[in-house]
């Protein structure tokens, strides 16, 4: 649980932050309380598949880039799967409980499945909550959800 934990708030800190070196993200994850090492994180950046783009600011950043028609790596279905309490929907929503702090990552996973009608997401500490046009539709994608957790 600790890596998946670790690797979810990476990815929510690299969403959130402009993230210039390993030394920084060393930095943000020890005042998020994760005891880390040097090697862990390089580790884990490979893991994840984090490269480092050119920001608007002009500083280089780490981030995840991917395509469109680019699988879904087995470490974010890892993340998804041990980060994830439950499935349910609420008439056309569809609400994610996550283990604490992994709201932001389990969002940027549900983000990169392209889900259909997908019209909004907004996550929490331990929530994520999917807008969908229909109620049938919100039904298809708890179903859909979890598959994934299985």
């Amino acid at each position: 649980m600790a890596r998946s934990a670790r690797q979810s708030k990476i990815l929510e800190l690299i969403s959130t932050k402009e993230i210039e070196t390993q030394d920084e993200l060393a930095r943000e994850l020890k005042n998020a309380d994760f005891d880390i090492t040097q090697a862990t994180i390089s580790r884990d950046i490979k893991e994840l598949g984090l490269t480092k783009i050119l920001s608007s600011s002009g500083k280089y950043k780490y981030t995840f880039v991917g395509s469109d028609d680019q699988a879904i790596s087995n470490k974010y279905i890892s993340i998804f799967k041990e980060g994830v309490i439950s499935v349910k929907s609420a008439m056309n929503l569809v609400v994610l409980k996550t283990m604490k702090g992994m709201g932001t990552g389990i969002c940027g996973f549900v983000d990169k499945l392209n889900l259909t009608d997908l019209m909004g997401a907004v996550c929490g500490d331990d929530t994520v909550m999917l807008i969908f046009p229909t109620s049938i539709v919100a039904n298809d994608v708890v179903l859909t959800l979890n598959d994934i957790l299985k």
